[in-house]
C-alpha cells in the first residue's frame, strides 16, 4: 500500500520541477502534464497519466488497492530523471535565439519586398 503522505510529497516535488525546468503552470499535476504535451517523451507522458490516475485512486480507500506501487515508483523516477537532464537556462536561450532568427528572416523578406516595390516603380 502506498503512503499517501509520501506520494503527496513526491507529487509536489515533481510539480515544482515541472515549473522550474519547463515553466509549466497549473494548479494540479494533471494540468501541468497536459500542458507539457510533446515536450515530454511518449513513455513519460504515459507515466504522468498513470500518476494522475493513481492520485485519484489514492483518494478513495477501496480504489487505493488497485494502484501498483512499483509502477508509481518507476513513473516518479523516470520523470524526475528526465527533468534533471533539462537545462532551463539553455531552453530560454534557445527560445530567444529562435525568436530572433524568425525576426531577422521576416525583416529580410520585408526588405526584399521594399526593394522589389521600389524597382517596380522605377525609383531605384
Amino acid at each position: 500500500m502506498i503512503d499517501r503522505k509520501q506520494f503527496g510529497t513526491r507529487r509536489e516535488a515533481l510539480e515544482k520541477q515541472l515549473y522550474e525546468k519547463l515553466g509549466l503552470r497549473g494548479k494540479t499535476l494533471g494540468t501541468r502534464l497536459r500542458r507539457a504535451g510533446r515536450i515530454l517523451p511518449k513513455r513519460l507522458r504515459e507515466d504522468g497519466r498513470y500518476l494522475v490516475d493513481a492520485e485519484r485512486k489514492l483518494s478513495h480507500p477501496r480504489l487505493a488497492a488497485q494502484v501498483d506501487e512499483a509502477r508509481v515508483e518507476r513513473a516518479f523516477e523516470g520523470l524526475e530523471a528526465h527533468l534533471k537532464t533539462i537545462d532551463a537556462a539553455d531552453r530560454r536561450r534557445s527560445r530567444l535565439i529562435h525568436w530572433l532568427a524568425g525576426l531577422v528572416f521576416n525583416l529580410l523578406i520585408l526588405g526584399a519586398l521594399v526593394l522589389f516595390a521600389l524597382r517596380w516603380q522605377r525609383i531605384i
